[in-house]
This record gives C-alpha cells, structure tokens and sequence, in this order.
C-alpha cells in the first residue's frame, strides 16, 4: 500500500503554481525530503521538461518507489537516501554528482530536522547546485520571533514535543543561513493554512 498524506494533497497545486513560474527553465531537480513520494509524482507529471530526483532517510523510500512505480513517469529518477549530517550535511555522490542540480525543492523538513541539520544543510547545498541553481523551501515560519497565526503555535508545541529538536524555524534565521550560503532571496510566497513559499538563487554574495 502506498503511504498518503492529506496536507500534500492539499498543498501540491498551490506549490505547483509557484514552482511553474520559476522552474521553466530547470532541468534537473533535486527534492530533499520527499515523504511520501506524492509531491514528486505530482510535479514530475505536471513539469515533463524536469528530470526529478527524489530523497529521503532510507526508511522512507519503499513508500516513494511505490508511488514512482505505479506513475511510471519517464523523468521520475529512483528515490535515493539522503540526510543532512551534523558534520557536512549533505555530501555529493556519483548519484548526486557536484553542481549536478539546477533546482533544489524540500518541503515541511526544517521544522523537522534539529536546528544544526538545518545549518549544516544549507551550508552544504552549493556543493550540490549549478551556478544561477534555484532553491525553493515550503512551510511554516515564524516572522519577527512570533508564530503568524494560532494554529502555527499550536503546531510548534506539537513538534517540540514530538521531535526532540523540532520546531517551526524563524524566518530571519532561515534567511541568514541563505545568504551565508550565497543564495539570494527572489521570492516570498504566502501559501493556504499558513505557510510560505521561499525562493532564493545562487550567486549572492557568501556572507564570512
């Protein structure tokens, strides 16, 4: 039985519509954290011109194949096994070679992931992305410190409690990791039930 989720059922088209905007001219995409594996079909379909690369912790990607199989698209690449480390957070392999992505997409994974797997991500991604690389980042943030709405407090405490170190992640934090990496910021995106979507850009001036 394949795995389901109902918030990425519910998401997928309002991500789709921003993610079509900025990734016409993307070839090669690289998910982290693909989940169930339903974002990866729906956007593959959606984007034929894409070669998507879905990823997650090994215990995830029976639930992906499932989903990849069953859609049998020619531009769906088998999921692969990915985490960001404490030490290097995510390091290219011949699967994944150097500079071998033009678009990097993750979804409802930093609020997920301890706050040093969130820095060791995104210091890590320009190993991964081609010059001019696009990133796009899906969820829930804090503004200013402050949650942007109740239900967004009451999901915080959620996770905090679920997740040793989770927790919704403060969008200047998130902002700052970004640009330390040399991404430049090119689009903020309100999304349904709270959420954003971010896009950022490589080739903006590394911070340090």
């Amino acid at each position: 039985m394949k795995p389901h989720s109902p918030a990425a059922e519910r998401n997928r088209d309002p991500i789709l519509g921003v993610l079509r905007s900025y990734f016409g001219d993307r070839r090669h995409v690289l998910e982290i954290g693909s989940g169930t594996g339903q974002h990866a079909v729906h956007f593959a379909a959606a984007m034929p011109w894409l070669q998507w690369q879905p990823t997650d912790h090994p215990d995830a990607l029976p639930g992906i194949e499932a989903w990849r199989a069953e859609a049998a698209l020619p531009n769906l690449r088998p999921a692969i096994a990915l985490q960001s480390e404490l030490e290097g957070g995510l390091q290219p392999t011949p699967a994944l070679p150097p500079g071998g992505f033009d678009a990097v997409f993750t979804a409802n994974t930093l609020h997920i992931m301890g706050w040093p797997r969130v820095q060791a991500l995104f210091a890590s991604l320009p190993a991964l992305m081609a010059p001019d690389a696009l990133l796009a980042v899906y969820g829930p943030f804090n503004i200013g410190g402050q949650p942007t709405s109740e239900s967004n407090r009451t999901f915080d405490a959620w996770l905090k409690n679920e997740y040793a170190e989770g927790g919704i992640r403060d969008l200047e934090a998130v902002q700052a990791l970004a640009a330390a990496a040399g991404l430049r910021e090119i689009g903020r995106f309100a999304m349904p039930a709270n959420n954003f979507c971010l896009l950022w850009r490589r080739g903006g001036a590394r911070v340090g």
